[in-house]
């Protein structure tokens, strides 16, 4: 994967996740993987999903971020996920399924208040 593509850093309390472009599969798998060693080494569970500059990608690509979330081992998180219009916020609750997450339109800020919220 490019590093254009994906950005993953921890930034004060939060996990912050930028995708950029069409994501792949193998680009999702890397950004869960790389978001739950972030939260196994630094205790956070609060991640913010900036898909601000991401391509709406096709719908096997989103479905398999939600069979990355059934792999998820007895991890806590609390996400939000930035999206720049319906489509994708569409496709993120489609992704995401149940859980601890909040889609925001272009509202960083504001995912980062609810993130703060507990």
């Amino acid at each position: 994967m490019t590093n254009e593509q994906l950005w993953v850093e921890p930034v004060g309390t939060l996990i912050i996740a930028r995708m950029r472009g069409m994501p792949t599969e193998a680009l999702l798998r890397e950004c869960q993987e790389r978001v739950l060693q972030l939260v196994r080494d630094t205790g956070c569970g609060k991640v913010l999903y900036d898909a601000l500059e991401m391509e709406a990608p096709h719908v096997d690509v989103v479905l398999s971020q939600r069979k990355l979330d059934e792999e998820i081992p007895d991890v806590s998180l609390r996400r939000a996920i930035v999206v720049p219009n319906t489509k994708l916020a569409y496709l993120a609750r489609l992704a995401f399924g149940e859980g601890d997450y909040r889609v925001f339109y272009s509202d960083i800020t504001a995912a980062i208040r609810w993130l703060e919220e507990k």
